[in-house]
């Protein structure tokens, strides 16, 4: 009778069912079939959500799973998570691991590295572990922040509908409205001044600077004139001026002695007067004076 018999072959099927079964598990788990990972040993205060076959990442990068979970009976209730990470995968020291759920609830890992790549940790050393806080955590611990808040904003929600109910503002609205106006208006105005003197601007310039032309050219004319030999013919001018003055205040001179000599003038005046009586002699009695006759005869004087 042979070695396989019809009960040995069907244990080595029984056999082969079960490694085929546990392998299959682990596969549909994410675990390795085969283990080559290096263990190290996590501790959280909660594990809510992890499992074993929880993915675990650095820096985005898938590098181990998680192999399974212990509940430490003897530290405090603490749960220590067995994670299995590539064996070229290194933790320096100061490394930790955080528990983070994405948007559709899935679980994972993600290892937060240390800064110190000069020392690594060892196969089976134990890092710490917490839960990431993301966006609902950020939110709880804003709760208390914004409970004080409430208070505040309904205090001001209520000043503010004071403040809109109250007429004067509606009448400034009112006014900053008419105000509007008035700068669209100015503002019009500035504009067509501005256009206005962009116009005249450069023909005010032309005549400015035609002036300026005209004041070199007479500062340049005044810069010519013999202001010494002009000074001088005043000077001499002056001095004439004043000689005859003097001439004429003195008893030099026709002029002199008509102004200082009383007699000469007396003399004058009865010459002025005698010719003017032979004058009015002669044109009343011209016969007197004048002879003359066609035939030479002299008449007899009367």
């Amino acid at each position: 009778m042979g070695f396989f018999t019809k009960e040995v072959k069907i244990a080595l099927v029984a056999i082969v069912g079960i490694v085929v079964l546990f392998l299959g598990l682990n596969f549909l788990k994410g675990l390795p079939i085969f283990a080559t990972d290096d263990n190290y040993y996590i501790t959280f205060d909660d594990v809510s959500g992890l499992s074993s076959s929880s993915p675990v990442y650095a820096n985005g990068y898938r590098v181990g799973v998680v192999r399974d979970i212990i509940y430490d009976y003897k530290n405090n209730g603490k749960v220590v998570a067995v994670m299995g990470l590539d064996d070229n995968m290194r933790l320096p020291v100061g490394s930790k691991a955080e528990i983070a759920s994405d948007l559709l609830g899935n679980i994972k890992i993600n290892l937060v590295l240390g800064n110190d790549p000069l020392h690594m940790m060892s196969e089976g050393d134990t890092i710490p572990g917490a839960k990431e806080e993301g966006v609902m955590g950020k939110v709880s611990a804003m709760l208390p922040a914004l409970e004080s808040i409430v208070p505040k904003l309904d205090s001001i929600m209520s000043s503010l509908n004071m403040l809109l109910a109250d007429p004067a503002l509606r009448n400034t609205l009112h006014h900053v409205e008419g105000m509007t106006g008035n700068l669209d208006a100015t503002s019009r105005e500035l504009k067509s001044l501005s256009a206005s003197l962009s116009r005249e601007v450069p023909a005010m310039m032309t005549k400015a600077n035609g002036v300026l032309d005209n004041t070199q050219q007479l500062t340049g004319n005044l810069a010519s004139v013999d202001v010494a030999s002009m000074t001088a013919s005043i000077n001499q001018t002056l001095a004439n001026v004043n000689e005859m003055t003097r001439k004429l205040n003195s008893n030099e001179g026709t002029l002199g002695l008509l102004m200082r000599d009383a007699s000469l003038y007396d003399h004058l005046s009865s010459t002025a007067a005698d010719a003017d009586s032979l004058l009015i002699d002669l044109k009343a009695h011209p016969k007197r004076y004048v002879h003359f006759s066609i035939f030479g005869r002299k008449d007899k004087q009367k």
